[in-house]
């Protein structure tokens, strides 16, 4: 989206982003867009056979516990669904800088120690050389004729990558596309009749349910972990994915890899960690397979993927923000502002909307609203339940496509009546939510600044609270104050907790 929400990320000592597939030697190498025949894509499509119906986790007593209370076994979902997990191994290039020789004399001894040890050079003039560069990760077989779902980190830049079954055979696998937006990537290997997993969904999932992972961390294959499920939706990027938090120990190398339910369905792909060394410390999150499938589903059968988006900052509803707009609770996301000419100003949405539900979902965060839009396509359509002025109103939105630029703020050219001069300003009216965050009751925001008022020292984001003392709250005003001055303005600007004057030339 450029973003269509302001997601929170989760900061706790400043913990460290570690993408999981960091490599067994060399660190991950990730995805690269591999274009595809229509035959392959519709020979996948075609080829997705019934899988067999999951296995379930049994109850084991514990020991010694007279409640009787049992915890999950886990050994009849391995035993079922491991040989439908792989290793996904990957080599790629990447330019490293030229090496020079340390300058010795020839008489030095060290000279012809670096003359006979040091690596070879290019030629003169060249931009420097590739280094093979190695990483390891996890994926799943969703389809027998050897589709697999892997994370789009795992495979990025990858020139060869290839695919290891727990019965030890081994296929080279062609990227059949990625989308690092959601961090899907989808391979293909020429195989039949291949093991599959059972897919879930996470609908059904609920916080505190046994979750299990089968991946190859470090490059241990076939390494079993299990937990429990922290947390639904947490927003840790600025994507729009709702990542399903665990306690399960994740480890590099297990990017890509299965998240099963005690049901021995797949509910996820472990694709990230917070950690401050790098290794498991708690937090693992996983992408929800209906995020998963809609990308997957995409690529089998075009090759590519398409985002929408509604063009609309967020914020959530705090209780602060709840009392200002006069909510029964701090529910919904809050339009901070939207972008000129997309979807969301179609539909007639405004900065200061609160968007309470989409297509009769209730909505309770920004996040929501991201991660409804993070998995429609492009001329999906959402039914928006508005609160505006102390009501609901409801709007219909047709989302646009990401790719789709936004269309650039107009420069208002304050021209006077002598010869054509220009303020060089792009003004806006402050918002409802600038101005209850702000305090400052009325002004322009300036959105865009060139010619004699960046001279002057005005810049983007200052707000224009008055010219040659009296206020203004329209572009009209201000050009009616130009027309009426002769040589110059003054500008009363606010930045920050200050307010400053300039005097900008318009002659």
């Amino acid at each position: 989206m450029p973003n269509e929400g302001t997601v929170t990320a989760i900061t706790a000592k400043r913990l460290t982003l570690a993408l999981c597939a960091a490599g067994v030697i060399g660190g991950a190498v990730g995805a690269i867009a591999v274009e595809h025949n229509n035959a392959t894509a519709a020979a996948a499509a075609a080829a997705t056979a019934a899988v067999p119906a999951p296995v379930a986790a049994t109850l084991a007593p514990v020991a010694g516990n007279p409640a009787g209370v049992a915890l999950p076994d886990f050994t009849g979902i391995v035993s079922h669904n491991g040989p439908a997990v792989v290793n996904v191994r990957v080599v790629g290039t990447t330019k490293v800088a030229q090496r020079q020789m340390p300058q010795f004399d020839e008489d030095d001894p060290f000279f012809e120690f670096f003359r006979r040890f040091q690596q070879p050079q290019q030629p003169r003039g060249g931009n420097g050389r590739g280094e093979l560069v190695y990483g390891a990760g996890s994926g799943f077989i969703v389809s027998p004729d050897g589709v697999i779902l892997t994370n789009a980190h795992v495979v990025r830049d990858a020139d060869e990558v290839t695919v290891k079954l727990q019965d030890r055979r081994e296929y080279r696998a062609k990227v059949l596309g990625s989308d690092p937006k959601t961090d899907v990537a989808v391979l293909k290997v020429d195989a039949k009749n291949l093991p599959v997993v059972p897919l879930g969904n996470t609908r059904n999932l609920q916080v505190g349910e046994w979750v299990l992972a089968i991946g190859s961390p470090y490059g241990l294959e076939s390494t079993v972990t299990a937990g429990v499920v922290s947390a639904k939706g947490r927003n840790i990027d600025q994507n729009g994915v709702q990542f399903i938090q665990t306690d399960v120990a994740v480890n590099p190398g297990n990017s890509g890899g299965p998240l099963f339910n005690t049901r021995g369905e797949v509910v996820g792909i472990n694709s990230q960690i917070y950690s401050q060394t790098g290794g498991y410390q708690g937090l693992s999150f996983a992408i929800p397979i209906d995020v998963a499938v809609r990308i997957k589903d995409q690529i089998v059968a075009t090759g590519k993927v398409q985002h929408a988006k509604l063009g609309v900052g967020l914020q959530d509803v705090g209780q602060g923000f709840a009392d200002a707009f006069k909510l029964q609770s701090p529910d919904g996301a809050l339009v901070s502002n939207v972008e000129r000419g997309g979807a969301a100003e179609r539909a007639g949405l405004k900065a200061g909307d609160v968007i309470r539900k989409v297509n009769g979902q209730p909505i309770v965060t920004g996040g929501d609203l991201s991660a409804i839009v993070s998995v429609a396509k492009p001329g999906d359509k959402l039914a928006l339940d508005v609160w505006r002025d102390g009501k609901i109103v409801q709007l219909n939105a047709t989302l646009a496509s990401a790719s789709d630029k936004p269309v650039p703020a107009n420069r208002d050219n304050l021209a006077g009546d002598d010869g054509g001069a220009k303020l060089g300003l792009a003004l806006r009216p402050l918002d409802p939510v600038e101005r209850n965050q702000s305090g400052i009751p009325s002004g322009l925001v300036v959105e865009d600044v060139g010619g004699a008022a960046a001279v002057a020292g005005v810049q983007p984001g200052d707000v224009l609270l008055a010219v040659n003392g009296k206020p203004v709250t329209s572009v009209v005003q201000v050009r009616d104050a130009v027309k009426k001055s002769a040589k110059s303005v003054a500008l009363l600007v606010q930045r920050g907790d200050d307010k400053i004057f300039f005097p900008v030339p318009i002659g």
